[in-house]
């Protein structure tokens, strides 16, 4: 939207909004008369921000942190939107630059360009769409307070969340957001909005706006919105499936194929490329130590590096691939993700992952069609299914060991996502669930 579109629609001020290598959103605000200015010279910031970890301390890196340079924030006009929760604002995302108008090379939204940039120079073309879990609640004084209690999916909580998932329809709506579903979901309190089908950039870009909205609306409403991966102890925790499907040539790469589940090439190739690095793009997809709280066997989070069709224990979960409708809905969901993923490096990373696989030529594995912790270790082994990093440590020392990673990153974005993933276990050594659960609820 253009400045005076926006000032016609009666904007004020607007919300310009990034999210941190440790998966914190952060925010500036200016005056509409001042977005002009934000867009097209930015907004100072320090690039130590790069180095931030999620209770705002800073990783000091030898060689990355430092108090001295700038960047520039710009928002991106092109994706601003108003914010139907909150009457006279508008909110956009912004890109990170240099000071002499180069794209800084920490910079997320960059990087996913770069990485859609890529795949298009190969033909291929990737369309994505988030489903995000929250839970909603507040503290009490005996402990969390959920909004709801219940049953999983249950008509039964209508007369809790009926108004408060009518306001966030309509506020969503008024937002330029296209919710497809929103529902109570398994856990007490938790709730769930499935976002429509887009290319890359812009399915990231709503998946934030999206969180922006909920947690408003919540709290218009009384209550907090909290998008942690584990917000109770013992409860199944909050997760953000990525959706992903790959096209060539106007055809999805997933379905009408004669390779494994009707794959065709291209399809199987890039899905056996993320599937190889999956290790690796854990500590991308589950950034923080409380996501290894959720990420456990058996619990539907994908904790086991497989594949297989319409099998929710699968990391890559393949989905929508019979019927007449196979050739638009067949997709793959990466269920290992949580919603303290920054979604730009997700999806950038998913791209990078696939393109080597094409790249290589890569074939999968057999389609796993049992839950993999149910199967004899042997057989386990047999078939290559391992299982995903257990805690943040692991995750972020196979991440910082992907050479494939470092290169599509760039060498100053990857050694910053290992040194903030680094410290954030070190800063949480040796604290249990509940420390962990009551550390991390209100920060995403």
């Amino acid at each position: 939207m253009t400045v005076e579109e926006l000032r016609d629609a009666g904007v004020r001020a607007v919300a310009l909004v990034l999210v941190d290598n440790a998966g914190i959103t952060r925010m500036k605000c200016v005056p509409i008369d001042g977005l002009a200015r934000a867009a097209e010279r930015g907004i100072g910031w320090s690039s130590v921000w790069g180095l931030a970890l999620s209770d705002d301390s800073f990783a000091h890196e030898p060689g990355l942190y430092s108090p001295t340079g700038d960047v520039r924030l710009r928002a991106d006009l092109d994706a601003a939107a108003l914010l139907g929760c909150s009457p006279g604002w508008a909110w956009a995302p912004i890109d990170h630059y240099e000071q002499t108008g180069e794209p800084w090379a920490g910079c997320q939204r960059a990087f996913l360009r770069w990485m859609v940039e890529r795949a298009r120079e190969q033909g291929i073309e990737l369309q994505a769409a988030w489903e995000l879990e929250w839970t909603v609640g507040d503290d009490g004084p005996d402990g969390f307070e959920a909004l709801h209690d219940g049953p999983g999916y249950g008509a039964a909580t209508f007369g809790q969340t009926g108004d408060v998932m009518l306001e966030l329809f309509d506020a969503l709506d008024a937002s330029g957001l296209e919710a497809e579903q929103i529902h109570p979901e398994y856990s007490d309190g938790q709730m769930e909005l499935s976002l429509a089908v887009r290319e890359p950039l812009r399915a990231c870009d709503e998946s934030v706006l999206a969180r922006h909205v909920v947690r408003t609306v919540a709290a218009q409403a009384g209550w907090r919105a909290s998008f942690s991966p584990r917000v109770v102890v013992g409860s199944v925790g909050n997760g953000a499936h990525i959706h992903f499907s790959v096209w060539r040539d106007g055809e999805n790469q997933l379905a009408g194929g004669d390779g494994p589940e009707g794959l065709r090439p291209a399809g199987e190739a890039f899905l056996a490329g993320v599937l190889e690095h999956l290790p690796a793009l854990t500590a991308l997809g589950a950034p923080a130590p409380v996501s290894y709280a959720r990420l456990q066997p058996s619990h539907w989070a994908g904790a086991y590096a497989c594949w297989g069709n319409e099998n929710r224990e699968a990391a890559l979960r393949l989905e929508g691939t019979g019927g007449p409708a196979a050739a638009r809905r067949a997709n793959v969901e990466w269920k290992s993700v949580d919603c303290a993923a920054n979604p730009y490096l997700v999806v950038g990373a998913i791209l990078a992952a696939g393109l080597d696989g094409l790249a290589r030529g890569c074939t999968l594995p057999p389609a796993v069609s049992a839950d993999p912790a149910e199967l004899p270790e042997g057989e386990r082994d047999a078939a290559g299914i391992v299982r995903l990093p257990e805690t943040l440590t692991e995750a972020a020392e196979a991440f910082a060991a992907s050479g494939m990673l470092r290169e599509a990153m760039g060498e100053f974005l990857h050694d910053c996502v290992a040194a903030v993933r680094r410290a954030e276990a070190a800063a949480t050594s040796g604290l249990d669930e509940e420390s962990l659960v009551e550390r991390y609820r209100w920060r995403f």
